[in-house]
């Protein structure tokens, strides 16, 4: 409670600065007179509330505030000093820390020499315990064959005795009683026997014996021919000369310590040719009804003419179309098997429900063009399904990401696979998404023909391979894969490398791969920048750049990288790939078994195979508004008999001829600026038959990803050519114009032919 200030604490104030009484409600106040006011010596008149002192409740009230400001500016110098104390603590725990990574880098260092240092110490310690090992089971062996030859003999000579008297055979646990019908395999040609190793049984045709070996047995109704290598070094002791010894090895000889120009003169002798890629003599190849297409030399095999009836190899191509809608609402989410139909028929395959049911043996190679417009929240996933089985798998597969906008997306999708006769391949497309419609979400463009695929027999001697990313790896600016083999036809011709990053090949030849990695990034820079699939060749320690694949970037979205093409391999070549992305992309790679991320590839021996490269020509680049007009090329890779780009008269660097009858394929990336709504990319095909060019297959691009500086389209196609035949490319720009075409890194166009 406040009191009223005693009388000897007041400041005498005069009377005119006193306060005023405040006259009671509804009272008046008394005006002076003007007279009064004008009086000598009167004190002036002033308003009420003007030149006051303050009342004692405003003084305390600002004693109150200055005191509160002053403990408001204490209470933030303090905590003032308390953040100053928390960043000196926080760059001390960052020094730590700095000092705690640098000493787990070093101690990873040391970690890696000393498993260095073990692997040689282990790989020394193998090799000491093996050549123990094999000199203690070599005396073994030579110990246990000098003790029971003699009883090995007899017990030989009396089950061949029993095999002809005796009127049953078993294989694998199954009897059947000579005389009865082959039930399980029905009625076998002639050349073919029933093979009860399989389930079920099925119809073989008999092994041939190759050149080097001799028969033993006939091929029979229920057994396949056997074949014997002839040992050359025993039934000629003076092959190799009278102080040279002879190794005898499968189907041919090797004369040790002859120098190969001597081999190549014509040591070996008659029938045999010196094989370079071995160093060895090894026996030239018979054909069938002499059917020879190039003879035997010093230095080369006998290459067979290939007959009707025993083709090389074979293309077919085929239309994809959405199946109908019966219900009125299809859902993408649980799968859907995209309509096969073929335009020629073929004596390899069939198409049956919407598959392709293989009638042969062989190795498949299979390419698809695919461009779609769709509307789902999240990626497309298409793929080729092999179904050997009631499960089947997945061969390979791509994923297309959600659209920013309504555009149609391109993608290219190409396998490698060792295919028997009931098995069936189909197209497959998905999406996680369940409430992704067929009829609402769903607008394919119609391409030509875009689906083709060639079929080679197991006579040319070529070898397929498939492999998987072992891992999945996140976020790494440059990613390097690493394989895991699937299923490889001859391990002996194709292998892993020591590091399992890069294919190893044994024997010079040519190789067409493809390889498709899924990802998922996370950045603006992956858009602007996108990614950059690199594929090397590996030669004697030195890595070449083969290709270089660009692909525009997502944010927050799946998508996948293609790569595939053709190049030629010498003996010990290594293939291996390289993704680049941009420093602040965050990017995660997946591998596993669904198809998404695998490497495919068929090795062809050279004696029917060849291969060439090329690239944009930097004169003559397409910009503006491009019609119909075709690509100039630049080759970059040697000459070959086959196929080459042509360089005089109207039609220079624009067409590739053939000289030779057989099968192509052809995989073409362009990277380029536009801002046409459609870019249609098509292969021309120009025969003697027809003077006008036919187009074989298209690839359409949409619009440029926003916010994205390049974009990439990618074609691939297998074709029949014939002597004479001419291949072009030509650029077609819907409603906008080309604005740029890069000739190097992101652009290339690679062509493999194989012998029919």
């Amino acid at each position: 409670m406040l009191t009223k200030p005693q009388e000897c604490c007041t400041f005498p104030f005069p009377s005119s600065f006193r306060r005023r009484s405040v006259p009671a409600a509804g009272s008046r106040s008394e005006e002076p007179s003007p007279e009064a006011a004008l009086a000598p010596g009167a004190a002036p008149h002033l308003p009420a509330g003007e030149n006051e002192v303050p009342s004692e409740d405003a003084l305390i009230l600002q004693l109150h505030l200055a005191k509160g400001h002053e403990k408001f500016t204490e209470m933030l110098k303090s905590q003032q000093q308390i953040i100053v104390d928390l960043q000196q603590k926080l760059a001390e725990q960052q020094h730590v820390l700095v000092s705690q990574q640098r000493e787990i880098l070093e101690q990873q260092r040391k970690m890696y020499e000393q498993m260095d240092l073990i692997k040689v110490q282990y790989g020394m310690l193998f090799d000491a315990v093996k050549q123990m090992s094999f000199q203690s089971l070599q005396e073994d062996i030579q110990n246990y064959f000098e003790s029971h030859l003699q009883g090995l003999q007899n017990q030989v000579r009396n089950h061949l005795q029993k095999s002809f008297s005796v009127h049953k055979v078993e294989v694998d646990a199954k009897v059947i009683n000579v005389g009865e019908s082959l039930l399980d395999c029905g009625l076998c040609e002639s050349d073919e026997f029933c093979n009860f190793q399989k389930t079920p049984s099925q119809c073989e045709k008999c092994t041939l014996c190759p050149a080097g070996f001799f028969q033993m047995a006939e091929c029979s109704a229920n057994s396949d021919r056997i074949c014997q290598d002839r040992d050359e070094c025993t039934e000629s002791p003076s092959i190799c000369g009278e102080r040279i010894k002879c190794l005898n090895t499968p189907g041919g000889f090797r004369c040790l310590g002859i120098a190969e120009k001597d081999a190549a003169l014509g040591m070996c002798g008659e029938e045999y040719f010196f094989n370079k890629e071995m160093q060895e003599c090894q026996a030239c190849l018979k054909c069938e009804d002499d059917m020879v297409a190039v003879p035997c030399s010093t230095v080369s095999d006998t290459v067979c003419s290939a007959t009707s009836e025993n083709k090389l190899s074979e293309s077919w191509a085929a239309n994809i179309i959405l199946p109908s809608v019966k219900s009125g609402i299809s859902q993408v989410y649980s799968g859907l098997n995209l309509k096969i139909k073929g335009k020629l028929p073929c004596e390899i395959l069939s198409v049956e429900d919407n598959s392709l049911v293989f009638r042969q043996h062989g190795l498949l190679w299979t390419d698809l063009n695919f461009a779609v417009k769709h509307n789902c929240r999240n990626f497309l996933q298409l793929s080729l399904k092999l179904n050997g089985s009631e499960e089947g798998y997945e061969l390979s597969g791509v994923r297309i990401e959600q659209p920013e906008g309504k555009h149609f997306q391109s993608t290219s999708l190409s396998s490698a696979a060792e295919v028997e006769p009931s098995q069936t391949l189909s197209v497959y497309l998905r999406s996680p998404n369940q409430f992704c419609n067929q009829s609402k979400d769903l607008n394919i463009y119609d391409l030509n023909t875009p689906l083709s695929l060639f079929w080679l027999s197991h006579d040319t001697g070529a070898v397929a391979l498939s492999a998987q990313m072992s891992t999945a790896m996140h976020y790494q600016t440059n990613y390097r894969p690493t394989f895991k083999i699937i299923s490889v036809s001859d391990p002996y011709m194709l292998s892993l490398s020591h590091d399992g990053r890069a294919i190893k090949f044994t024997e010079t030849g040519v190789v067409k791969f493809v390889f498709h990695q899924a990802l998922y990034s996370m950045g603006h820079m992956c858009v602007r920048e996108g990614f950059s699939l690199i594929s090397y060749i590996n030669r004697n320690g030195t890595n070449r750049e083969l290709m270089n694949v660009f692909k525009s970037g997502v944010n927050y979205r799946d998508t996948s990288i293609s790569a595939s093409g053709a190049t030629k391999v010498g003996a010990g070549d290594l293939i291996s790939f390289e993704i680049l992305s941009p420093a602040q992309c965050n990017v995660r790679y997946f591998g596993d078994s669904s198809g998404i991320s695998m490497f495919s590839l068929i090795w062809i021996p050279s004696a029917v195979s060849s291969a060439i490269s090329a690239t944009v020509s930097v004169t003559g680049l397409p910009t503006g508004a491009v019609r119909n007009k075709l690509l100039d090329f630049t080759q970059v890779s040697s000459n070959e008999k086959q196929i080459q780009l042509v360089s005089s008269g109207q039609l220079a660097q624009k067409y590739f001829i053939f000289t030779e009858k057989g099968v192509a394929s052809l995989a073409f990336t362009l990277k380029l600026i536009h801002s046409c709504s459609v870019l249609k990319m098509t292969l021309n095909q120009l025969t003697m038959d027809h003077m006008q060019p036919t187009a074989i297959a298209q690839q359409i691009g949409g619009q440029m990803p926003e916010g994205s500086t390049w974009t990439s389209v990618s074609l691939r196609a297998s074709f029949e050519v014939h002597n004479g035949t001419l291949i072009s490319v030509s650029l077609d720009c819907v409603r906008g114009r080309i604005n740029q075409i890069t000739h190097e890194h992101g652009t290339s166009i690679s062509i493999l032919w194989i012998s029919s």
